[in-house]
This record gives C-alpha cells, structure tokens and sequence, in this order.
C-alpha cells in the first residue's frame, strides 16, 4: 500500500509537472503571437508614411488596408490572450453550467416521477 501511495504520488507530480510546461508553451505562444502583431504592425504603420518609400506614399493602397489588419488581428491577438490567461475563469464557467443544467435536469425528472 505504501508503494502504491508513492506512485500516486510521483504519478501526481508528473502529471502537474506535465500541465505546467504546457501552460508555459501557451504562455510562450502568447508572447510570440503579440511580438510579431507588434513587428508587423510597426512595419505597416511605416509603410503607410512612406518611410520604405523615399517619402513617397503609394496612393495605389487604399487608407482602410492600413487599419483593418491591426484592427482584426488585434481582436485576434485578444482572444488569444483571453483563451491562455483567463483559461480558470472559462473553466469555472463551464463547469457552473454544467453544474447548472444537471441540477435543472434532476427537477424536472423528479417533478415527472
């Protein structure tokens, strides 16, 4: 019994060691996606002003192109965000809904039997 004891243990460990490094991939990920939203963004945002162009600003790209990609990618970039940081509060959501329409199932068996 002892040793099954300390394999549950050691198993335990393992597997909060395992979800650990995968938060932290998430995390990295995380970073990774918002360092290059911020690079490309940069480089769109001196394109516009006509840094790449000798001060010359390509009038053949309409001013909208400029800020939809931000726009939408940043949208993108927070629901990332919200899925790697606020992965607890998702969870205990769905773990209260879940909780919620079983209690509401058990009432209406019990109202029918």
């Amino acid at each position: 019994m002892n040793s099954n004891n300390f394999s549950n243990k050691e198993l335990t460990q393992k597997q909060k060691l395992e979800k650990a490094k995968k938060r932290v991939e998430k995390i990295k990920g995380f970073y990774s996606h918002a360092i290059v939203y911020a690079i490309v963004n940069l480089l769109i945002l001196l394109s516009s002003m006509g840094f790449f162009t000798n001060g010359f600003v390509n009038l053949h790209m309409p001013s909208w192109g400029y800020f939809t990609t931000p726009f939408f990618w940043g949208i993108g970039l927070f629901f990332h965000g919200l899925s790697v940081f606020k992965t607890g509060f998702l969870k205990k959501w769905e773990q209260r809904k879940i909780q919620e329409y079983l209690e509401k199932e058990e009432r209406d068996f019990e109202k029918f039997n």
